[in-house]
């Protein structure tokens, strides 16, 4: 999996980066085929926005389907973390499917 870390008004910490690279690896448990994974940093420069001034954007390209996921917080890890459950959900219910379901074939076939 290749992961490419693209930051918009922002610099980013060189442990931000040991944290995406550990957390995305851990999505190859998976059996998506996933070639790269974007991870996008914005950060909003207006004050007001304070809680939600940090954005982490997650997109995956492969072979299967495209995943996104989007989140914001006050800090990038924060973000970083809300981003990847919503990214994990959708992994595992794409592994979920593709699981083979023998059982449920051989009872029709009896029947």
């Amino acid at each position: 999996m290749n992961i490419v870390l693209h930051t918009r008004q922002a610099n980013v910490a060189e442990d931000f980066k040991t944290i995406v690279n550990e957390k995305l690896k851990s999505m190859e448990r998976f059996n998506v085929t996933i070639e790269r994974v974007e991870v996008e940093v914005v950060h909003e420069p207006n004050p007001r926005q304070g809680k939600q001034s940090h954005r982490v954007i997650l997109t995956a390209h492969g072979a299967g389907p495209l995943l996104r996921a989007e989140a914001a917080a006050f800090n990038d890890v924060a973000a970083f973390d809300l981003a990847i459950k919503n990214f994990e959900l959708q992994i595992r219910k794409i592994h979920e499917k593709s699981k083979d379901r023998g059982k449920e074939t051989l009872r029709k076939r009896v029947v």
